[in-house]
């Protein structure tokens, strides 16, 4: 029989019947089953070229170069006078200089954020009065300059020559002069202290809003006191959120007291301008004295960064070893490596 084209039809003979036809083999991983060339799907066949950034390492390298410069101008130049920096460094006048320092930015730190605790809790009470006097008090105390402060209590025997207690607009029982009550390091810590405490207060209010108020609601829910709500479950998270923008305002403060220079005061700033106004020294004074700031803010981190990491427990399972546990880490390796004869990795 012929198709209508004139070939002849062929049939395939039937297949007996339990026998499988074999299929084709399958295709190379890799390969296109059409083509049998290699697939562009695979990833495995693909060639993997890193990114090169070239205007990266420009950068890098001329960033380098200006650092290298700067540290070559402050080793060669001689105005610079390190042996009048490395005279002055430790000498009894400095270092008690940097107790005074130390000492107004402990004071001012204790109690401005005492202060601050009361005011935040003011700001998130339910009382208007509370509300509008702590509100007011933050409001002024951050408008007003810090040295406007200073000077105000420095000179409050001039506004105020007595001071007395009694009954409200009636009898005064006892008063007292004030002309030797405020002394010159007594006026820096109040006006410090209370400069400080308008910031911790809205730090502190800060962190607190940042909790979840589900804590507190399941806290009364189980029937824990209020006191132990607060101390126990809503203070610990929010320090997480307090405990930076605390440690910027301690850091702050720190550098900060260099103001109460204009109340004559020996803090670390004063004593410099002391000495170099008798040597003229005063680059190599100045240097003095930034040396400290920056140690000591330097100490005042690292604090911080163990203070972050207490409080963090809670929220961090295994918290990210520490430097000192990495450097431990690396001498550790360092030493196994040498003992095996290898080579560090």
């Amino acid at each position: 029989m012929t198709s209508p084209t004139g070939t002849a039809a062929t049939r395939s003979a039937p297949e007996p019947p339990g026998k499988v036809r074999p299929s084709a083999p399958p295709a190379p991983s890799g390969t296109d089953p059409a083509s049998g060339g290699p697939s562009c799907e695979d990833p495995a066949t693909l060639k993997v070229v890193p990114a090169r950034h070239y205007w990266r390492w420009v950068a890098g390298v001329a960033t380098l170069v200006v650092v290298a410069q700067f540290i070559h101008g402050l080793v060669t130049n001689p105005g610079w006078e390190w042996d009048t920096f490395f005279l002055y460094l430790s000498t009894d006048t400095v270092l008690k200089a940097v107790w005074v320092t130390l000492q107004l930015t402990a004071y001012g730190t204790a109690l401005g954020f005492a202060l601050g605790v009361v005011l935040a809790f003011m700001r998130l009470s339910r009382s208007v009065i509370l509300q509008t006097v702590a509100w007011t008090y933050i409001w002024a105390f951050r408008s007003i300059p810090l040295i406007v402060q200073l000077l105000f209590w420095f000179n409050l025997a001039y506004l105020y020559e007595e001071l007395g207690i009694g009954i409200p607009f009636g009898p005064v029982l006892w008063s007292f002069d004030t002309m030797n009550l405020v002394g010159a390091l007594s006026a820096a810590v109040i006006g410090l202290a209370l400069h400080q405490a308008a910031y911790a207060a809205e730090i502190i209010r800060g962190g607190i809003i940042s909790v979840d108020a589900g804590q507190l609601e399941a806290a009364a829910a189980l029937g824990i006191p209020r006191l132990r709500q607060l101390r126990r479950i809503l203070l610990p998270q929010a320090m997480r959120g307090i405990l930076p923008n605390a440690a910027n305002e301690v850091i702050s403060l720190f550098k900060g007291t260099s103001i109460v220079s204009v109340m004559a005061i020996g803090e670390l700033f004063y004593q410099v301008q002391v000495i170099y106004g008798r040597n003229g020294r005063v680059v190599p004074l100045l240097m003095v004295a930034t040396v400290w700031y920056i140690l000591l803010t330097t100490l005042l981190t690292l604090a911080q960064y163990y203070v972050e990491r207490h409080f963090a427990r809670g929220a961090e399972r295994t918290p990210p070893p520490t430097p000192f546990q990495r450097a431990r880490a690396f001498t550790r390796r360092m030493r196994a490596t040498a003992a095996t004869g290898g080579f560090p990795r």
